[in-house]
């Protein structure tokens, strides 16, 4: 049996060889001609699974070390049988520590010093935004919870600070694509910092570039080739990096693992961490800001722009906070 592993999936060397002939390729040599022959493709969101790469290949299950399936046709998938797995909640904890991490910049750069009295509107409380909507309360936001799918439809429009964390969806009840868009941005007349950390194209990034308020950004439109206009209006500004912490890796490995183990009747390891996967159970600014502060990767992506798949690749994974 022959399975192809993206090579920046981390954790996973060694795992399977005892059970397959495994491929160790970078996301920009994933072809139709390496899979061809292979039976399973494990991947991250830079390799597109779809007709054009899947087309005549003998892959039977895909697997994505991450939340998101955006990248995976699945409906192409369904009508082949390919058995699609992703590793929903695998980094959440850290998403919620990238994002209250980057509040606690923002209000110390607008000299803020308490959060009572804000308001904070989570869009989507799906794995992330329900760790980010429980760590706001006690901290001590006004959370407001917007989630069409759940049948949470509060508005977020008089909120101080929106931040998005939703999956990117286009033919759905509920569209995501372009959901924070001009029309929004100008209902939303109280708000001062909006912050994208789930999927580029969620918000429109030409919009968001001219809004009057402050941006925080780790998902963008057009990945790696970012737009610089909203790259110099962001204070925070970092490369899809909010979920890069070494216990969500380990999860969304042993996730994908586990998975393979079920489909194909393997026993490879599966080392899952310790952290518990709902995020710490009591946080508070200090704690968090300990375990992370975003002004170093910021710094890196807006000294060169176009290192943005470099510094994605090569960051060091950083623990969650605990």
């Amino acid at each position: 049996m022959n399975i192809i592993v993206e090579s920046n999936i981390p954790y996973i060397k060694g795992l399977l060889e005892p059970w397959a002939s495994v491929s160790y390729v970078p996301a920009s040599e994933i072809t139709h001609a390496v899979v061809r022959d292979a039976q399973a493709l494990l991947v991250r969101t830079r390799t597109v699974c779809d007709r054009v790469l899947l087309e005549g290949s003998d892959v039977r299950f895909v697997g994505t070390a991450t939340i998101g399936t955006d990248h995976i046709d699945l409906d192409y998938c369904r009508r082949r049988g390919i058995a699609v797995h992703n590793a929903p909640g695998c980094n959440a904890p850290a998403v919620a520590q990238w994002v209250h991490s980057t509040i606690a910049q923002w209000m110390h750069m607008r000299g803020i010093t308490s959060a009572q009295g804000l308001k904070l509107g989570v869009v989507g409380v799906g794995h992330v935004g329900s760790i980010v909507a429980r760590w706001g309360s006690m901290l001590g936001f006004d959370v407001v919870l917007n989630d069409p799918p759940l049948g949470l439809n509060h508005a977020v429009d008089d909120c101080d600070i929106i931040t998005f964390h939703t999956p990117l969806t286009r033919d759905t009840q509920w569209p995501t694509w372009h959901l924070c868009d001009e029309p929004m941005l100008q209902r939303a007349t109280r708000c001062r910092l909006i912050i994208n950390a789930s999927r580029g194209g969620v918000c429109d990034d030409a919009a968001l570039a001219q809004w009057h308020g402050d941006v925080a950004i780790d998902c963008w439109e057009g990945e790696p080739h970012i737009s610089h206009r909203l790259l110099d209006k962001a204070f925070v500004a970092t490369p899809h990096i909010a979920g890069y912490s070494m216990q969500g890796k380990q999860r969304g490995t042993a996730m994908v693992i586990d998975a393979l183990n079920r489909h194909f009747g393997f026993d490879a390891a599966v080392n899952m961490p310790q952290e518990p996967l709902l995020g710490a159970e009591q946080v508070s600014f200090q704690s968090i800001t300990a375990s992370y502060t975003p002004v170093t990767d910021t710094t890196a992506l807006k000294h060169d722009p176009d290192s943005f798949e470099a510094l994605r690749n090569n960051y060091h994974l950083r623990n969650e906070v605990i």
